[in-house]
This record gives structure tokens, C-alpha cells and sequence, in this order.
């Protein structure tokens, strides 16, 4: 399959320039203590100079970038794209289309898919859909068959196949054993964990974060602790068998210290979390608008605070979506019945500069770090760096232009975000890739 188009949008990812020349720009590698205002020339994709270069006579093309930032390609090791299975919300392709638009230049895909991303033919089918794209997908697979929780998939088989992770995503494993059978075999490959934290039997029907404000709106409540509970027996089970540890869309401050200390003691955790947690808490919900319907739920300003602290301290090392489209129909309905889930390829850019860059929580180097080098690392992929002979991986954003995300310039198939219409500061303007560039329509 190629990417030519996109029904909605029609936009696409176009070619590079044979040779171009991005001028100007603020070019920001952490890896290798870059921060200057410099030129890059490309040629054929290849990275071949970073200095000053004169233009005049120049027969290529160039792309004047004063005032825009370059950094390493950006991830986002947490996005639903919804095929096979549910193509109406999101595809492969609207996906990726949406990932460029917000500025990053590789996805992992969550298995959560119908069948589940549990054989080999599910993956070799992601990684079919996705060839010739700008955006490199990495799928992550199932820990259990059909994520039911009782018998572990074929993990080293799908590792094979270009598994880089393994969850049961939206489903958490609830046998101890088989929580410890998994970590025992990622070790055989060298693969994270990533757990969805949550005790179900604690979490029941509850469909905001248990508390004051839930009491006051009559909706029942998910209490933190089945986040903590569940990711201390983890952090213990890492401890005990080995095996890497990611804890997905951390939401607690408990759960925040849980994996300060286990870090403190050696265990091999990391953590992520998504933006929504850094912008937004429980009170949103009493506007009843189904957009701040997710899991883990809004939580209160305490735990929002104490999320800013473990990203600054390096508790938390990845910033990631959990980008989950759904449709129209399905969050227009009340919120008891609406889904749980919200998408942020577009706008988790955005939210991260206005929140932690404007506000000086993370300096630009640590923030490129939340999506470049720490997110590669913990998935054992080599981290893209600015440098002369490897291939541009990289993307150009802003991070004191404000804008609104409107609806018409959203490239997901699906609209269920609690940030449109909001305005935003830091502005993903473009990312170039596999010999391609898209220019950010946001």
C-alpha cells in the first residue's frame, strides 16, 4: 500500500528535495550537545553538512525556518490506531497522517486491535499497511492471547517479527503468574513490559476518578489506589524475576513515588505519561463533556502536581498520547455510557510546551529528551541524532507561537479531543523522514 491520500484531508506525505537546505532554524540534539543556529543541507535524504552555508547559486531547495526549532525525529510509544478491526475511527494510514501533523516522525501501535496484535500475521499486516510511509509504525503486541489475560502469546515469535514491547493495553493482567511469565520471557529478548495498571475488581463501573468531585456529580468513582496497588505488585515481580518494566499513563502521585523508589533501588522500571494528566484534572469532568472521559481517569491537582515533579526529577521518562480515537456517535452519548479515551497526536506538542516548557518545568533539552532518546531507549531502538551521514529523522516545531486547534484541520478520522477550539502554545510546523517531509497543517 502507498500513501497517495487521505479521504478527508487529502493531504500526503510528499517526497524530498534531491537537495535541501534547512536554513536558519535553532538546531537542539541532546544526544550530542548540539544547541546552535546553523544550517542543514540534505541530500537524498542523508544529513550531509550542519554549518552556515551560503545559498547564492544554490540549485536546490531551500526552506527559510527563523524563529522554528530542529530536534531528533519525535515518538509517540503510546497510540490506538484502531486496524484491523475498527477502520472506521482510525486506520494505519489516518494515523500516521495525524502523527506528522503533530509533529512526530515514529508511532508505537497498542494491540488492543480486533483480532488483537497477538501472531505474527497481525504485525507482518501492520508492517504491510505502513511501508513507504514517513512515519516509522512499531507495533506492540499482546501479552496474553487475545489480551484475555490466561495464556501468554508466542512472544518470542512476534519479537521476531518486529515486536518492540509487549502489553495486554486497556486490559490488565491480573494473574500475578502470568505477569511473571512475561517478564521472564521479555528478558529472553531484551523487550519492556508495559502494564495497564489497573485492579479491576477495585476499579468496578466507575467512570471518574473516585473522590469529592465524584461524590458531588452522583458518578462512581475509580479509586487511585487500584493504579498504586497494581503497579507496586509489578515493581515487585521486576524486582524479584528481572525483566523491564514501563508503567503506561501514570496518574497518582503514590504511583509516582512508587517508582521513584524502586528506581532508587535498581528495579528496571520507566514510566510514562500523557498530556491530558498534565493539563487537566477531575474538575473538568463536571462540564459532563465526555471528552474528559479516560483511563486512568482525570485525577485531582495534588496528583497533577506531583506528575510535573516526577517528570522534572526523571521519575517519569516518557511523555506519550495514548492517542485513542472514537467515534462521533459513540462519545456523543451520555457519559456512563461513552467510551473511555481521548486522542493527542495533535496536540500533545502543544500541551507539553504549554505546560512544561512555559512554565518552566522541563528546559527545551529535557523535553526533547521525554520524546526522542528516553522513548527509543527503553524500547532498544537506535535513537535518531543530527548528524553528519545519517538519515534525516527530524522534526521542526515552535515553541512560543500560539494557535487553536480547530476540527477542520484535524487529520485523525476521529474528533474526541478535550482540547479543540483551545488555544495552544508551541506549534509542530514540520517533520521529515524517510527521504519525505510533511508540513504540519495545524
Amino acid at each position: 500500500m502507498k500513501f497517495t491520500k487521505n479521504i478527508k484531508h487529502k493531504h500526503t506525505f510528499q517526497a524530498l528535495p534531491g537537495k535541501f537546505i534547512l536554513k536558519g532554524a535553532r538546531v537542539v540534539d541532546p544526544e550530542l550537545n548540539l544547541d546552535e543556529k546553523t544550517d542543514i543541507f540534505i541530500e537524498d535524504g542523508v544529513i550531509k553538512s550542519i554549518e552556515k552555508i551560503d545559498t547564492a547559486g544554490f540549485d536546490g531547495e531551500v526552506l527559510e525556518l527563523d524563529g522554528k526549532i530542529i530536534s531528533p525525529g519525535w515518538m509517540d510509544m503510546h497510540v490506538h490506531l484502531r486496524e484491523p478491526g475498527r477502520e472506521d475511527e482510525e486506520t494505519i494510514l489516518s494515523g500516521s497522517l495525524a502523527a506528522a501533523n503533530g509533529g512526530f516522525s515514529a508511532i508505537c501501535c497498542m494491540p488492543n486491535t480486533k483480532p488483537a496484535i497477538d501472531t505474527q500475521e497481525i504485525i507482518l499486516y501492520i508492517k504491510d499497511r505502513a511501508r513507504g510511509s514517513l512515519i516509522n509504525v512499531h507495533p506492540i503486541a499482546a501479552i496474553t492471547k487475545r489480551r484475555e489475560g490466561k495464556e501468554l502469546s508466542e512472544v518470542l515469535d512476534l519479537v521476531e517479527q518486529g515486536a518492540v514491547a509487549i502489553s495486554d493495553d486497556n486490559t490488565p493482567v491480573m494473574s500475578a503468574e502470568i505477569m511473571r511469565r512475561a517478564l521472564e520471557y521479555s528478558r529472553m529478548v531484551d523487550i519492556p513490559v508495559i502494564g495497564y495498571e489497573e485492579e479491576r475488581n477495585m476499579a468496578g463501573i466507575g467512570y471518574m476518578n473516585e473522590g469529592y468531585t465524584s461524590t458531588c456529580l452522583g458518578l462512581s468513582g475509580i479509586p487511585a489506589v487500584s493504579e498504586e496497588i497494581m503497579i507496586a505488585r509489578d515493581i515487585l515481580l521486576a524486582e524479584y524475576c528481572g525483566g523491564r518494566f514501563h508503567v503506561a499513563h501514570i496518574s497518582t502521585r503514590k504511583s509516582v513515588e512508587l517508582v521513584r523508589q524502586a528506581k532508587a533501588r535498581g528495579v528496571n522500571v520507566t514510566a510514562e505519561v500523557a498530556p491530558h494528566h498534565l493539563k487537566l484534572t477531575e474538575d473538568a469532568v463536571r462540564s459532563f463533556n465526555t471528552n474528559t472521559k479516560v483511563k486512568p481517569p482525570l485525577r485531582t491537582e495534588d496528583d497533577r502536581l506531583a506528575l510535573l515533579e516526577g517528570l522534572k526529577d526523571g521519575t517519569i521518562d516518557v511523555i506519550a498520547s495514548d492517542h485513542a480515537p472514537h467515534s462521533w456517535e459513540e462519545k456523543a452519548a451520555e457519559y456512563i455510557y461513552a467510551p473511555f479515551g481521548v486522542i493527542g497526536l495533535e496536540t500533545t506538542l502543544g500541551v507539553s510546551v504549554t505546560e512544561l516548557l512555559q512554565k518552566n518545568t522541563l528546559d527545551l533539552n529535557a523535553l526533547i529528551r521525554k520524546f526522542t532518546a528516553n522513548p527509543y531507549r527503553i524500547l532498544g531502538l537506535k535513537v535518531p541524532v543530527i548528524e553528519k551521514g545519517q538519515m534525516a529523522n527530524l522534526t521542526i516545531f515552535s515553541t512560543n507561537e500560539s494557535w487553536i486547534y480547530h476540527k477542520e484541520n484535524c487529520l485523525s478520522k476521529s474528533s474526541n479531543s478535550p482540547f479543540l477550539e483551545e488555544e495552544l502554545v508551541g506549534k509542530p510546523f514540520a517533520v521529515i523522514n524517510n527521504n519525505q517531509i510533511f508540513k504540519s497543517i495545524l
